[in-house]
């Protein structure tokens, strides 16, 4: 007989808290993925990748995401900043 483990913590990576942000932000402004692909110039499917967090974007992509849902880019990472496990400074 298997014995079932308790269900451990898992930490979500940047590009996934990232992606959460990104897919968050975009249903507020009731746009689809095709739509903001559209208006930010990516393919769909990237669109579909960073919200998976399978991609990383760059500053320019930020960047561009950010004008396409009208949101300026620090306001983007700052809710991914909030997001992140908070990391303690070496003393």
């Amino acid at each position: 007989m298997q014995r079932h483990r308790g269900r451990t913590a898992v930490t979500k990576t940047a590009e996934e808290l990232f992606g959460k942000v990104l897919r968050e932000v975009r249903k507020g402004r009731g746009l689809s993925q095709e739509e903001l692909a559209f208006e930010s110039g990516y393919h769909p499917t990237y669109i579909g990748q960073l919200e998976r967090g399978i991609k990383s974007p760059s500053l320019r992509t930020i960047m561009s995401l950010s004008v396409a849902l009208n949101t300026p880019g620090s306001e983007l990472l700052r809710r991914l900043e909030f997001l992140l496990p908070k990391v303690r400074a070496p003393r």
